[in-house]
């Protein structure tokens, strides 16, 4: 699955061949919005604490400001400004493009990205997933099937709409053609210390008491909380058209396979007459992932189809110290470089952490002072390492075992009926991969002895890429150990 794509920050070329840098100031430090780092840093400091200095009124009087600022109208963005309107605040949703608007994406949409939908989303379903293929770098491919929908398939330009449009029917206002290219929290922009100032490409300012960044994995709002990155994947797609003969053989089943580099897989999404195809890897990778996309839609026999569209992206994953704050300023999605890293999977963890953010925005717009804002930011970076931050930290520790042994998932997944059930019900949202592994025993068993084995605490695959025993803490279970299920 593949991850929510940068909203606000305009598209990204991707060059194969040499993997694109990071944005800048993503590498930045903490500044005190998570648990880890309660010690204010001197610009987190200087934001919040600050007086404004004076600046001119305008002479029609005080400028409107926004009870909450959302940058960003993917499913992130989208899902934020519907929470903060529908608690009846003033949201104002800021997107670069028009919409709808074409993103790099699979589009699968599992349990946990339904659940979190607004009431009366009505999903445009492109397909219903309800079997599976498997290999093993186009070997050993297997098949498994369910007789309920193990998941859905849309294309993200209707989706992403659809959610924009519940949230401006829950009030929030959208404006489109509006590229953001800073905050500020203090200067002679910002008029009093409740304020944040967020400034367009074409010189116009707006205010606002809480600001959501949600403006994607090159997020300049990001670069302002000082999100920091630990794994970067280069993801290529196309968008394949094919004849009704072929859209049939893969109408209800999609494609996964374990691909040739440490971490890498393939994908087949089918959505009426066209094949969502696609690969990820390694960030640095690029000219092998280049090839194994090519060696893959070759292997398919699709490469006689001419894509309507071909792309890349960059995906970037956070660490766990990373902050989701920085004074009244949040960050959600891809901004805040939340998706799950073994999957890369992104547009459940943006509606999660969309609505969350959300949520708690509305309570930072309403703190009259720096020290309540930054108990608000911090209770929603709780929110986020109770929830998403687990499943982050099972999903490391997954992607370290699949990048040293692909085969011993791969021969798993497609003969042990238990670990197949596994799989579906977490494509449902009837179970999650954290979930399991502090309640079932024998899956924790099992993944605590494949951490032995891989000696996991000096970190694993490309560019040390594994897991630490700060990630294993966090999925291990508190107190006494759950009896095992049989």
């Amino acid at each position: 699955m593949s991850s929510e794509h940068a909203e606000n920050a305009g598209p990204e070329h991707i060059e194969p061949e040499g993997a694109a840098a990071e944005a800048p100031g993503r590498a930045a430090g903490s500044t005190g919005a998570e648990p880890a780092s309660l010690p204010v840093g001197a610009a987190d400091a200087a934001s919040d604490d600050a007086p404004a200095p004076a600046g001119d009124e305008p002479a029609d009087g005080p400028a409107e400001v926004w009870d909450v600022v959302v940058v960003g109208a993917g499913p992130a963005g989208a899902s934020a400004a519907y929470a903060a309107a529908v608690a009846g605040r003033r949201v104002l949703l800021l997107e670069k493009s028009e919409l709808p608007r074409y993103k790099t994406c699979g589009g699968g949409i599992i349990g946990p990205s339904r659940d979190t939908l607004p009431p009366g989303f009505e999903l445009p379903l492109q397909d219903r997933v309800h079997a599976v293929t498997f290999s093993l770098d186009g070997r050993f491919a297997r098949t498994r099937r369910s007789r309920r929908m193990l998941f859905g398939l849309i294309n993200r330009p209707e989706f992403d709409a659809q959610l924009v449009e519940h949230a401006q029917k829950a009030g929030a206002e959208l404006r489109t053609g509006a590229t953001v290219t800073r905050v500020e929290q203090h200067g002679p922009g910002v008029p009093d210390r409740r304020t944040v100032a967020v400034v367009l490409a074409d010189g116009e300012t707006v205010l606002a008491r809480a600001v959501v960044g949600a403006d994607g994995s090159a997020s300049r709002i990001g670069a302002h909380v000082g999100v920091k990155l630990g794994q970067v994947d280069l993801g290529l797609e196309a968008e394949i058209p094919v004849p009704p003969s072929v859209a049939e053989d893969w109408k209800g089943r999609v494609l996964i396979d374990w691909g040739p580099m440490p971490g890498s897989y393939g994908w087949v999404f089918p959505k009426g007459d066209t094949l969502t195809v696609g690969v990820i890897s390694a960030r640095g990778e690029g000219a092998a992932t280049k090839r194994y996309m090519e060696d893959f839609v070759a292997r398919l026999g699709l490469a006689g189809f001419e894509p309507t569209i071909s792309s890349g992206h960059l995906t970037r994953c956070r660490t766990d110290d990373s902050p989701l704050s920085r004074g009244r300023v949040l960050v959600c999605g891809d901004a805040a470089g939340l998706l799950e890293p073994w999957t890369r999977e992104g547009i459940s963890y943006a509606l999660r952490s969309g609505r969350l953010a959300g949520e708690w925005a509305v309570r930072v717009a309403e703190s009259n002072d720096a020290v309540d804002a930054r108990r608000q930011a911090l209770n929603y970076a709780f929110a986020i390492k109770a929830g998403l931050g687990v499943e982050m930290a099972v999903g490391r520790r997954m992607l370290a075992v699949f990048e040293r042994r692909p085969g011993l998932l791969h021969a798993t997944i497609t003969g042990l009926r238990p670990a197949w059930n596994a799989f579906a019900d977490i494509t449902r949202g009837s179970a999650t991969l954290g979930g399991m592994v502090r309640s079932n025993g024998m899956a924790r068993r099992a993944l605590e002895l494949l951490d032995k084995r891989m000696d996991t605490s000096s970190g694993v695959g490309p560019a040390g890429r594994g897991v630490s025993a700060r990630d294993r803490a966090a999925a291990e279970p508190e107190g006494e150990q759950a009896p095992e299920e049989v």
